[in-house]
């Protein structure tokens, strides 16, 4: 860095390219500096509940040998057994279980970081609790690699849940399942989550696994939903007021999987719907949140505004945050459509969530190919902030560039 930063050589991290806003391509070229051997799990301490990584270290990894010290890292995005904790960070990622137990920037207490000018720092402290001065930790969580490089991270861990129960519940109407997301909790429910998703999703994703999954015409939205903890008795407990609360809101009929197999079986469904989308034809993967409540009109006028456009889509989604994945489909329509009128249709679609209360990403983060989208929901005196505060470590803007903004 040091070297790259007296030359003005652009310098673009990567760690395993699973990103979805195109944040680690070297658009200017320059050196590419890839993070994937950075991938030593330092230390675990079991008398503090922390971790020290790489930030090369796959997420799923990492889960696994936590997990064997009676232990757990809840982030879990959707490529958990490809992603890399550095990634995580660089784009704050959630995942599915970010209902109960929070996004990744939950868990991080400490950074090394490698600065553009080659100096090292520490952005914070190895406590739970942090008041002095600026929260540097917190600003380079979701910078997307643009204010400098981590190479270490200090991670908060909590005990590991033992038991879980995994239900679905399958509804005639989208409308009826996003508004059944805030009658869960207004029950006094607390799943650990609550993912909404479309009947074509689940379709595809069959398809790319090449495996069997029923989608009844009767059924036009499902909301898969997990409990965990270590009480079996009280999670019992919490599905029977689960199963009542579902079925006053209109719901077809809730599944329980019984057995690990079905539990994985669902499971591996859910997360391989962005890559089934993907080879089902090309596609923009749209990443919008709201206030939960909103989630329904969310819903329909993205509907509303695809059928303006001709497009189809698939939804899916943290429906318990308010967070729903957009899948615009490509499908027929001609290249310069998709390059240029399917923009206006994101536009539409990304005002209508600003209005809901809501912001265009909730953990992809923005990196390339949303910055255009940003003025829509940040102001330009924000954007002029974060334009400061990365001249102010990048003053030569050689680290990422032309990421964000």
């Amino acid at each position: 860095m040091k070297y790259c930063n007296s030359k003005h050589i652009c310098v673009t991290p990567r760690g395993a390219g699973t990103g979805l806003s195109g944040g680690a391509l070297p658009v200017y070229g320059g050196v590419v500096l890839g993070l994937q051997r950075m991938n030593s799990i330092v230390k675990v301490d079991t008398e503090n509940f922390q971790a020290i990584v790489e930030p090369g270290v796959i997420n799923e990894v990492l889960q696994q040998t936590v997990k064997e010290y009676g232990l757990f890292y809840p982030p879990d995005p959707a490529s958990k057994g490809t992603c890399f904790i550095g990634g995580n960070i660089a784009h704050c990622s959630g995942g599915p279980r970010a209902l109960k137990y929070g996004t990744t920037r939950d868990y991080v207490l400490n950074l090394e970081v490698v600065l553009p000018s080659g100096d090292i720092i520490w952005t914070g402290a190895n406590t739970l609790k942090y008041a002095s001065g600026y929260n540097l930790t917190h600003l380079i969580i979701g910078s997307e690699g643009t204010l400098g490089i981590v190479t270490k991270i200090v991670l908060k861990l909590i005990p590991f849940p033992t038991q879980n129960s995994l239900l679905l519940a399958s509804f005639a109407s989208p409308i009826d399942a996003c508004r059944a997301v805030s009658s869960i909790f207004m029950g006094g429910c607390s799943p650990s989550v609550c993912e909404f998703i479309e009947p074509l999703a689940f379709r595809l994703a069959a398809d790319y696994l090449q495996v069997a999954f029923e989608t009844p015409e009767t059924v036009q939205a499902y909301l898969l939903i997990e409990i965990d903890g270590n009480n079996g008795e009280l999670i019992a407990k919490e599905c029977e007021n689960m199963y009542t609360i579902l079925t006053e809101g209109n719901c077809l009929e809730v599944l329980l999987a019984t057995t690990t197999s079905e539990k994985e079986h669902l499971w591996k469904l859910r997360r391989s719907m962005g890559e089934a989308s993907k080879k089902s034809t090309v596609y923009k993967e749209e990443d919008t949140v709201v206030p939960r409540a909103q989630l329904p009109e969310l819903f329909a006028g993205t509907k509303t505004i695809a059928a303006r456009y001709g497009l189809r889509t698939v939804c899916y989604g943290h429906a318990g945050d308010g967070n729903l994945h957009i899948n615009i489909l490509k499908d027929e329509h001609s290249d310069a459509y998709w390059n240029h009128e399917v923009k206006e249709a994101i536009k539409e679609i990304f005002r209508l969530c600003i209005s809901l209360g809501g912001t265009i990403s909730g953990e992809h983060g923005i990196g390339l190919v949303q910055k255009e989208y940003l003025p829509l929901a940040v102001s330009e005196i924000q954007i002029d902030l974060m334009r400061n505060i990365k001249r102010c470590f990048d003053p030569n803007l050689i680290l990422n560039p032309g990421k964000i903004f």
